[in-house]
């Protein structure tokens, strides 16, 4: 039976807000999705008898194994499309993640693997965020937060925490696209924004931006 699009959004939000040992809340779930807690916890109820979610009353919940595939499932369509539109269409990285929210409920699995077929199997996104496999596996990647280096680092940009129109543009205008090598020249003691260089060039970021660019050194 084929998950229904409000299920599939939850399980994209299960994904997303798990911590590193599997759990979240409810309260979190409802703020993320911008839904009524009864409603979530109905949603749970379900996902605990699919074997999606380990759900106790007053408890966090529990992504179970099944569960986290079936959310990396519909995380791996929403990428490949981002890909697919980049890469095949000539979109801007700021252009494709509202188009990939309405393709990733298309339920045919062969339609995204050719998708993937002819994108040659890409490991990550436009914007540097890996893509699960036909099984719902995912490349770990070591990256730190931007705003987390010292003065004097060289870094090489892999990834946004955060698909966003207007972060993407800002970006995008500072010519700071992935895999751009940039070093911290100063970070302002008043509001933590950083001077970075690029290719010879100086340009301010804001401390706001610099904690959703994820680097490795």
């Amino acid at each position: 039976m084929k998950n229904t699009l409000t299920e599939e959004n939850y399980l994209k939000a299960l994904f997303h807000l798990v911590d590193p040992n599997g759990n979240v809340t409810i309260n979190e779930l409802s703020k993320f999705l911008d839904v009524k807690m009864p409603s979530v916890n109905n949603m749970m109820k379900k996902f605990s008898e699919k074997n999606w979610v380990i759900y106790e009353s007053y408890k966090p919940l529990k992504i179970t194994e099944n569960g986290h595939r079936e959310a990396a499932l519909i995380v791996r369509k929403h990428r490949l499309t981002e890909m697919f539109l980049v890469k095949k269409m000539n979109f801007g990285w700021e252009n494709v993640h509202e188009i990939a929210e309405q393709l990733e409920h298309v339920h045919s699995k062969l339609f995204f693997d050719k998708m993937d077929e002819i994108l040659d199997y890409p490991k990550f996104d436009p914007h540097g965020e890996p893509i699960p496999d036909k099984d719902g596996n995912i490349i770990a990647q070591d990256l730190r937060k931007l705003s987390t280096c010292k003065t004097g680092e060289t870094v090489i940009f892999k990834a946004v925490t955060l698909s966003d129109d207007a972060l993407l543009n800002y970006l995008t205008e500072r010519n700071l696209l992935l895999d751009t090598e940039l070093k911290i020249v100063k970070i302002e003691e008043f509001d933590r924004s950083l001077q970075i260089e690029i290719n010879g060039k100086k340009e301010i970021l804001s401390k706001k931006a610099a904690e959703k660019i994820l680097v490795k050194s």
